[in-house]
């Protein structure tokens, strides 16, 4: 038997699908020559400082800098997982499974759960991995046949510990050090982040370069000509390649000299017609997907984003998406060929879908360890309305690189006065869409400015002119799209538009950046969760306290773009073998030290002051007779840290099941009476009724369940 650990129950099923598997037992799916269990993503996680010293329950200045000569690992708090982890050590140690394989997601992460789980167990039979981008029956028993030895993946677990010690060490002892000098009350922390604060500084930049800007004004000078047909066409007044002028008194002279009825006659001294093609935008990886969908529909995030795009992933609908590539490998063309013959059909533009092999698809030279994002040649046969969209951006995508290159036709023409005390020119630019091709796949309208059909010399007369007054803008704040631009390429070659430059893809495949592609939205989110920044419809700012930790805390290499952005390089590079991973985490050790007695020197600021929560009591607790209050989960004992358990939890599965939830004044009349009647309440058939509920202790045992009348035959 060979025994196959997936990092989720998901994925696992895929497998058995692909196997044929059909019986599932508690924890694992059976059959074939194969066992498949599965993880909850990290079942391990590694000890809380308190857990190496029970003095760290306590924060104190002089407990820190605090780094564990070892460090260790610990299951999961939830049962489930204590559970699933018995269940995984049980079929390792079966004497008849002779060889394990992992199957975990191919990247950091996923090496990292797989081997914390694996080599806990201390196995004495051979591991392999199996590196998986997506989950279709083919790849899968593809997959299979192409195992390799577990070890060969060292550095990519070297770089997972690397990732994932550092980020402890860092924010254990800077988050630590930075609330005890800079906070007044406790409650919550003053997080501190080796990817959080340069992501931070990015916004933070931005909000201070919009409140520095100074207005400007200036001026422009447009015109209209007739030809000598009747046609029309306006130009704009150049002198000099500039076409905004500061000083409105330059151009009122022009304008009043062409307000002279003698100096109308003008003459066309230069026309260019170019014919231009027009690529569509590469694949997606996970950056270039976040902002477009994040950019295009409201109430998005690239949190959201991500997580849609992993359910369709574990679906087998598309290919992994925490990816920084825009190009596929070559070996996939035969892949990309089948999907597209499978997708294409039906399209009212299929005959105009032909496979190529392009090498603007198709490029080992510009692929980091996963291929860009698209479809597999599994259709979805449902989707949800969130999924739809993630899916027909990523299917619209691939459709596109086989589509004819769209086409048009750009016009310049240069105007100069005949007569008139006029030393600029008029330019004028025209566009004409003349082929489709890829835009037709999204409808993707093109604005065209059609002009009048005119010859070289030929004479045209100014029939109107308008002087026109204009102030310059502040840039916008940041939105999701533009942080994850900034964030993926540490800000190198940021200002190239859709199309990425050589420059761009050159930064992210060095690994150049902050954060990583699965890492960056939660970066994002936590911000806003901590605190540090808020939004305004689409747009990202900091807040007050995230201004002020940003102009206080003293450590600035840690907003450094560029410090963050070598920190990330590395982890790329210990991947890659070029740097050894004690290297780095001794510098992450002796810079945090340092850290630390830096802070710990800094005059005491307070940055934040935490109020004390006062919680409203809602009645006596039935079991102790200390207030109820409540919680954000539910409504329960206050006494809790001394081991009460009466709790009403807010999506208690009684009042679920009757789609309604325990409201505070519910639970008032509940404590107060013994009882409350609750108005509303649905039937399994879907009839309204009322009904008097009580919730009653079991005798021998501090559990409660609910009770339920009906008014009719209460009494009293």
């Amino acid at each position: 038997m060979k025994l196959i650990l997936t990092e989720k129950p998901s994925v696992a099923k895929n497998i058995a699908d692909a196997l044929n598997i059909k019986t599932k037992k508690d924890g694992y799916f059976e059959g074939n020559g194969y066992i498949i269990t599965w993880a909850f993503g990290h079942l391990l996680e590694l000890y809380d400082a308190k857990d190496y010293d029970p003095k760290m329950k306590t924060w104190r200045m002089e407990y820190f800098p605090f780094i564990p000569s070892n460090f260790q690992y610990k299951v999961k708090g939830d049962f489930g997982a204590k559970k699933q982890l018995q269940i995984i050590r049980q079929l390792i140690q079966r004497p008849d499974i002779e060889m394990i394989i992992s199957a975990c997601d191919y990247d950091r992460e996923g090496q990292l759960i797989g081997d914390t789980i694996i080599y806990r167990m201390k196995p004495a039979k051979p591991v392999f991995r199996m590196l998986q981008n997506e989950w279709t029956q083919e790849e899968v028993l593809k997959g299979l046949r192409n195992l390799i030895p577990n070890t060969n993946l060292r550095p990519l677990l070297d770089a997972g510990i690397c990732r994932q010690w550092a980020d402890w060490v860092i924010g254990i002892n800077l988050t630590s050090v930075t609330t005890l000098k800079y906070q007044k009350g406790s409650g919550s922390a003053l997080n501190i982040g080796r990817v959080l604060l340069p992501t931070l500084k990015i916004i933070y930049d931005r909000d201070k370069e919009i409140e520095n800007f100074v207005p400007e004004n200036y001026f422009k000078l447009e015109a209209t000509f007739q030809t000598c047909d009747g046609g029309m066409y306006e130009g704009t007044y150049h002198e000099k390649g500039e076409e905004k002028f500061k000083d409105r008194q330059t151009l009122e002279q022009i304008r009043q000299s062409l307000a002279d009825p003698q100096a109308r006659k003008a003459r066309i001294i230069d026309k260019t017609v170019e014919r231009k093609k027009e690529y569509p935008p590469y694949l997606f990886n996970l950056t270039n997907l976040q902002g477009y969908i994040t950019g295009k529909y409201k109430g998005w995030t690239s949190d959201k984003v991500l997580k849609v795009a992993q359910s369709l992933y574990e679906k087998k609908y598309i290919t992994y998406p925490r990816t920084a590539s825009v190009v596929l490998e070559e070996s996939l063309e035969d892949k990309a060929k089948k999907v597209l013959e499978t997708l294409k059909k039906g399209l009212p533009y299929e005959e105009e879908i032909v496979f190529a092999k392009k090498k603007r698809v198709f490029d080992n030279s510009k692929v980091e360890s996963h291929s860009a994002i698209i479809p597999t040649y599994v259709k979805p046969s449902s989707l949800s309305k969130d999924e739809a969209i993630v899916y027909d951006a990523i299917k619209n995508r691939f459709i596109m690189q086989f589509m004819p290159l769209a086409e048009h036709e750009e016009t310049k023409i240069v105007t100069k006065m005949e007569h008139a005390d006029v030393h600029g020119i008029f330019i004028t630019k025209g566009r004409v869409q003349l082929v489709e091709g890829w835009r037709k796949v999204e409808n993707i309208e093109s604005k065209d400015t059609i002009l009048p059909n005119v010859s070289l010399h030929e004479e045209v007369e100014i029939v109107d002119h308008e002087l026109t007054s204009h102030v310059t803008k502040p840039p916008k704040h940041h939105t999701e799209k533009t942080l994850l631009k900034v964030m993926e390429t540490c800000g190198k070659g940021i200002g190239s538009g859709e199309q990425e430059s050589e420059e761009i893809m050159a930064n992210v495949l060095s690994g150049f950046s902050i954060g990583t592609p699965a890492t960056r939205a939660e970066t994002i989110k936590k911000l806003k969760t901590v605190g540090y920044i808020t939004t305004k419809n689409k747009y990202l700012m900091c807040t007050e306290l995230g201004r002020r930790l940003v102009e206080t805390f003293p450590v600035k290499e840690l907003f450094d773009l560029e410090f963050t952005g070598r920190l990330e390089k590395t982890l790329a590079d210990i991947e890659k073998q070029k740097f050894h991973r004690d290297r780095f985490l001794q510098f992450i050790f002796d810079f945090t030290k340092k850290t630390v007695h830096i802070i710990q020197q800094e005059e005491e600021i307070i940055l934040n002051k935490v109020e004390k929560k006062t919680f409203e009591p809602l009645g006596k607790c039935p079991l102790c007779g200390n207030p109820v209050i409540e919680g954000q989960k539910g409504f329960g004992c206050s006494n809790w840290k001394s081991g009460c358990k009466f709790v009403i939890w807010k999506n208690d599965k009684f009042f679920a099941s009757m789609k309604k939830k325990p409201t505070k004044t519910m639970v008032k009349q509940l404590l107060k009476n013994g009882k409350v009647l609750v108005k509303g309440l649905t039937s399994k058939k879907g009839n309204k009724f009322d009904a008097i509920l009580r919730y009653e202790k079991h005798p021998d045992q501090d559990l409660f369940s609910w009770k339920m009348e009906f008014p009719d035959a209460h009494k009293g």
